[in-house]
């Protein structure tokens, strides 16, 4: 182990239960699944396991309902310990001993409920219900019912039913959820949504008592010493109903601040909440509390080192906190007592044992896309990962010994070509990769010049490394042909050649003046003070928003009549910041407009038959991309397996392209 990160590994307690390391898996629902009777799955034991042998020292499972009659809840949407009691611990009782055998702790988290936050249908078969009568999150036409005093005490009495048959399952402690997030039993706590007038409203006491009298009834049914943690927001970030506040920007909360965070830290703590696993937002700031690659790494410490000044219970941290020296270094400063890590165990569920093993050029990279995690799942498939679709799917997929080595082609060193590669290598077959280029990475190279695009990077480095350790040999520098291909007979080739920009024909748009949008990011073009950015999908808005940071000013141009439409759709948090940060950063959006020619001063667009001319030093072309498949046409005769992928067989995206490879590769 490298010495610097042993800090990380040292034990820490809470309440009397000791864990084996700092780390912690967040809880995360979205890889999880379950029958119709709320009971877990074996897919969701195993996707448990797996982080469990990866080294975590604590897992703490994504959201339980404790009660689906006053708020009716869809089926098979999250676990529930209450609807099927002994199917329920059948199956819990499996999975805690399964992740004890490798010395991990396991809490089951446990919700009040959605509230405010439901979205209909997808997760309610009834009403929304709130403290108070107001507008759903998603659908400001559908009212929420107010809860009646007895409603809220029966859903009390549940959450300790609920720990009760979580104890005698063998987990070893709850998390309320959560003081966070805009969820229900947060509704409660901030003003903006509480205009109760009895035990559960007016002051801030009063509007805690709900999760007050929660953990009181389940240390009553459970006992003192078992740990009882609360999901604890410290800022809601709220600048308006549906809308969040940006790092850096100046707005009066209109959700619970930091003063009044720490008050209510103190009054839960005195109540029995034996840590709290920290963070900031609300549905109506949503990237805060699922936090894209726009935001800095670690972007929570600057609240949880406040937190950690006024309890005297452990402070756990994620969001962002997969730079094990950034972790280390917060650990020694006083801001946190355990390192949250929620989507980078998903990405690499190994990411603990590997840095223990001071294998920290092992470990796969989150993006920080929420592609495969989230977006995947509004798309109606399981939770799983953009780069890693093992994730959630450990039943289903997986890499296993070829049973004869074969020779391998790959042509192209992009995330679709990178992972054919080291998919065939783990396999076992004999694999050659050709690079037009000096690197691989093909499109990620400039994708990640940003520097909210690290991560891009980081999985380049990580699949260098990976396909090192594995001795694939790869040709940079040369170009596959039929000749060289033909040469090496091989039994399967994968050809991933990309894609190419699209090119406008247009008067003018041979002016030196015009530029494509992946040249500014290689930098083999430089651009001038005031830019126009043709096309506003997430390169033109990505790139804008680069420019901004180096001080360009831009506009962007969409024949749509919005931004962000064209394309793979983003998770919506994803969406959103980039929205937002596009607007804070005085980037100007003219839609519904077309580029009709270029003029030696700037640009003539069109929009609803009426002619605009717009001044610009360049004019950067980014209206996408068609795909590249010329070696694929000329042999695809010639090979029995042969296979098209990535950007080469259709213009999709990161997950698409590693996932179609992945899937290929491990079947072959």
């Amino acid at each position: 182990m490298n010495h610097k990160y042993r800090p990380l590994f040292e034990p820490f307690k809470i309440n009397k239960l000791e864990i084996q390391n700092k780390f912690f898996m967040a809880p995360m629902a979205t890889p999880t699944t379950c029958d119709a009777n709320g009971v877990y799955t074996y897919d969701s034991m195993e996707y448990y396991v797996v982080r469990a042998k990866g080294g975590i020292g604590l897992i703490i499972t994504g959201a339980n309902w404790v009660e689906s009659e006053i708020e009716k809840h869809a089926d098979a949407f999250f676990p529930s310990p209450t609807k099927a009691p002994r199917p329920y611990q059948k199956m819990a009782v499996e999975i805690t001993e399964r992740v004890h055998a490798f010395d991990t702790k396991i809490f089951l988290q446990l919700t009040a409920g959605l509230g405010r936050s439901a979205i209909q249908p997808h997760a309610l078969k009834g009403e929304c219900v709130a403290p108070s009568p107001i507008s759903n999150r998603w659908d400001p036409s559908v009212s929420c019912r107010e809860l009646t005093t007895a409603e809220v005490e029966q859903i009390v009495t549940k959450f300790a039913q609920s720990a009760k048959i979580a104890q005698n399952s063998g987990f070893d402690g709850v998390e309320v959820h959560a003081v966070h997030e805009g969820y229900l039993l947060d509704c409660f706590t901030m003003t903006l949504f509480n205009q109760r007038t009895d035990k559960y409203g007016g002051d801030l006491k009063g509007r805690l008592t709900f999760a007050i009298e929660i953990v009181q009834a389940i240390k009553k049914a459970c006992g003192e010493d078992f740990p009882v943690i609360l999901r604890f927001s410290i800022k809601s970030y709220v600048k308006a109903i549906r809308q969040g506040g940006l790092p850096g920007e100046e707005f009066e909360e209109l959700g619970r601040d930091v003063q009044e965070a720490l008050e209510a830290a103190k009054i839960l703590e005195q109540a029995g909440y034996d840590a709290f696993d920290a963070d900031a937002g609300t549905y109506d700031s949503w990237y805060w509390a699922h936090p894209p690659m726009y935001f800095k790494k670690g972007m929570y410490l600057h609240l949880t080192e406040q937190l950690k000044r006024v309890v005297n219970v452990p402070v756990m941290v994620a969001g962002r906190m997969d730079d094990p020296d950034m972790a280390v270094k917060a650990l020694e400063e006083g801001k946190l007592d355990a390192v949250g890590l929620g989507r980078a165990v998903l990405t690499d569920p190994e990411y603990p044992i590997k840095l223990k093993n001071d294998k920290i050029g092992s470990i796969r990279p989150c993006l920080g896309c929420h592609d495969g995690c989230f977006a995947r799942v509004i798309q109606g498939g399981r939770g799983s990962c953009a780069v890693n679709p093992e994730c959630g799917r450990e039943l289903i997929v997986g890499i296993v010994p070829a049973t004869k080595s074969k020779k391998v082609i790959v042509v192209g060193g992009g995330p679709a070509g990178m992972e054919a590669a080291r998919v065939s290598a783990l396999r076992g077959h004999q694999v050659t990769l050709f690079e037009a280029t000096g690197r691989i990475g093909g499109e990620l190279l400039i994708g990640g010049v940003p520097n909210f695009k690290e991560d891009d990077i980081a999985l380049i480095k990580w699949y260098e490394h990976e396909l090192k350790e594995l001795k694939v040999d790869i040709k940079l520098k040369t170009k596959a042909t039929k000749a060289n291909i033909n040469e090496l007979v091989p039994d399967i080739v994968y050809i991933a050649e990309g894609s190419t920009p699209i090119e406008l024909k247009l008067p003018g748009i041979e002016s030196e003046k015009v530029v494509y949008a992946g040249d500014v990011l290689a930098g083999k073009k430089k651009v001038g003070a005031k830019c126009v950015i043709i096309g506003g999908g997430l390169v033109g808005c990505e790139l804008a928003l680069h420019l901004r940071y180096n001080s360009h000013e831009v506009t962007i141009v969409e024949a749509l009549n919005d931004i962000l439409k064209s394309g793979a759709p983003m998770a919506p948090m994803n969406e959103w910041m980039l929205r937002d940060l596009l607007a804070f950063n005085k980037v100007e959006l003219i839609t519904a407009a077309c580029l009709a020619k270029v003029t030696p001063t700037g640009a003539v667009l069109t929009s609803g038959g009426a002619e605009k001319e717009i001044f610009a030093d360049n004019i950067i072309i980014a209206v996408g991309f068609k795909p590249k498949k010329t070696l694929f046409e000329e042999l695809k005769f010639d090979y029995g397996r042969i296979y098209n992928l990535g950007d080469s067989k259709k213009i999709r995206n990161i997950r698409a392209a590693i996932w179609d490879a992945y899937e290929v590769a491990r079947s072959l």
